[in-house]
């Protein structure tokens, strides 16, 4: 797949998943701007790359993230990836906690979906694709607040491809399972066991197979696809939850 002469955005590039995504895309010969919420180094990324920073829960900060974008030319690819994943007992839970975690999750998300379109629409389409969770599907323990952000952000998928569709601009989700990263066996050992035991494909996930299932989602070969949440879990939604 070949994203020569395309602009792709990627958000909270500088995470695990986010930098393989920005560097998938880059390696197929697109144009990647790189977002964060704090400064990178050039070194991260390669010489047609450009960077933007900012918060994206501030409504200032994005509206000034587009009008950068704009500047660059017309953006083909959203790859909304910012976000938080706290854990947290709702009985312990504030209520700015919550907010916070919705506004990392979903806000941030809706705010880039919407931007993003506008300058989509103008051009006669794009894609984007919002990066959910398989705990939008089965919740995890402890993070009600991130189980509901990303249960939001499918529906805003599904929402978003119904009514951008007739711009020519196509939505979709890619919900991960765990994803593996340096030191996480020793950090979380009890869940990674868990999830070892029971995921069907029996290992975790790499950060190249989120990239991959969003290559795919925003190429061509995916052209009548919207609204649709592409899990990549390693089988773990088809086990029995009890």
């Amino acid at each position: 797949m070949s994203f020569e002469g395309k602009s792709v955005l990627v958000t909270g590039s500088n995470s695990n998943v986010g930098s393989a995504i920005a560097n998938a895309f880059a390696a197929a010969g697109a144009s990647v701007i790189r977002h964060s919420r704090l400064a990178q180094s050039p070194l991260q990324g390669t010489e047609q790359d450009q960077y933007a920073t900012g918060d994206l829960t501030s409504p200032e900060d994005v509206a000034l993230l587009f009008r950068t974008v704009e500047a660059l030319g017309p953006l083909d690819v959203l790859i909304n990836n910012a976000g938080a994943y706290p854990s947290t007992p709702i009985a312990g839970l504030s209520m700015d906690e919550w907010r916070t975690v919705i506004a990392a999750n979903l806000d941030s998300t809706f705010a880039c979906l919407q931007q993003a379109a506008g300058l989509m629409a103008r051009e006669g389409g794009g894609a984007i694709i919002n990066i959910a969770s398989i705990s939008a599907h089965r919740p995890a323990e402890n993070q009600s607040h991130y189980n509901a952000s990303k249960a939001a952000v499918l529906a805003l998928t599904k929402s978003a491809a119904a009514e951008y569709g007739p711009s020519g601009i196509r939505v979709n989700s890619v919900s991960p399972g765990l994803i593996g990263r340096p030191g996480i066996a020793d950090q979380w050992p009890d869940g990674v066991q868990r999830w070892l035991s029971r995921a069907p494909l029996q290992r975790l996930g790499e950060p190249r197979h989120v990239s991959d299932a969003c290559l795919f989602l925003a190429s061509d070969m995916a052209e009548w696809i919207t609204g649709a949440d592409l899990v990549v879990d390693g089988g773990m939604l088809a086990t029995r939850a009890y």
